[in-house]
């Protein structure tokens, strides 16, 4: 190996044991929680097509905001690296999956929309094409196997 190897360790506990475990496909909660060292618990279900709470992340809009969270990252970084101030960054990202009739499936894409707002002194072309380098950058993104594209607008305060 010829970089540094990074590991991330988290626990997933099913809490959806309503009695009578697996018994039935129905029978349980799909709920459960997502743990690390130190940090907030993450109250996780499955997406409510697939009989879970919608009151709790489900793991495709973990993924997605995964892949969002890690190119605003990089991209912020870039930025002042390269002298842009970004003063504000928001995204609304959509991830797209499709269920086959056997009820697997796959993610086909995550669009990342990107608004960005950066001080008078910057330069809006440099602002846009550091979307390209980060996303040639997020860790996340090089390892899905389905396109992660951005489409940002990017506004100078005035």
């Amino acid at each position: 190996m010829d970089g540094k190897l990074h590991t991330y360790e988290v626990k997933v506990t099913w809490t959806g044991n309503e009695g009578t475990g697996t018994g039935s496909y129905r029978g349980y909660s799909r709920n459960h929680e997502v743990t690390a060292r130190a940090k907030p618990v993450i109250a996780g279900s499955s997406d409510p097509a697939f009989r879970g709470d919608p009151a709790r992340w489900n793991p495709e809009e973990l993924l997605v905001a995964s892949l969002s969270a890690c190119h605003k990252l990089w991209y912020l970084g870039l930025c002042a690296q390269a002298g842009v101030t970004v003063l504000s960054y928001e995204d609304n990202a959509l991830g797209e999956m499709v269920e086959e009739a056997g009820g697997a499936g796959q993610f086909t894409s995550v669009m990342l929309h990107p608004k960005i707002v950066i001080d008078a002194q910057s330069d809006p072309d440099v602002a846009a094409a550091l979307h390209h380098k980060a996303h040639a950058m997020c860790f996340i993104a090089r390892s899905v196997n389905f396109p992660v594209g951005n489409e940002p607008e990017i506004t100078v305060q005035a």
